[in-house]
């Protein structure tokens, strides 16, 4: 059972904000992309050079990093860290599969 949607006053400031909202969240979709594509790049070279998805330091280096850079940009590092470990996990899933795939020399 869901709540009614509650009405906003005419001269509610929340529509403006929830556009920017929304082309925050484009605009980190777009980066996430980027990311992912990096990603896949960074796969194809451990597969050159027979280096494994997951790498330990390199996870806790950039969980550490994540978790500096939010304490500077006032965001909750808690937060920083939970998101980049979880997104961490899918990417080296990601090159996982590609290095699991078989090879076409």
């Amino acid at each position: 059972m869901s709540c009614p949607e509650p009405e906003l006053p005419p001269d509610s400031a929340m529509p403006a904000l929830r556009a920017r909202i929304d082309a925050l969240d484009a605009r980190l979709v777009a980066l996430l992309a980027e990311r992912s594509a990096l990603i896949d790049e960074a796969a194809r070279i451990k597969t050159q050079e027979n280096l494994p998805a997951r790498i330990d330091s390199r996870v806790e280096e950039v969980a550490a990093n994540a978790r500096h850079l939010a304490g500077e940009a006032g965001l909750d590092p808690d937060l920083a860290e939970q998101l980049w470990r979880m997104m961490m996990e899918h990417f080296i899933a990601q090159e996982d599969r590609v290095l699991s795939a078989p090879r076409q020399d």
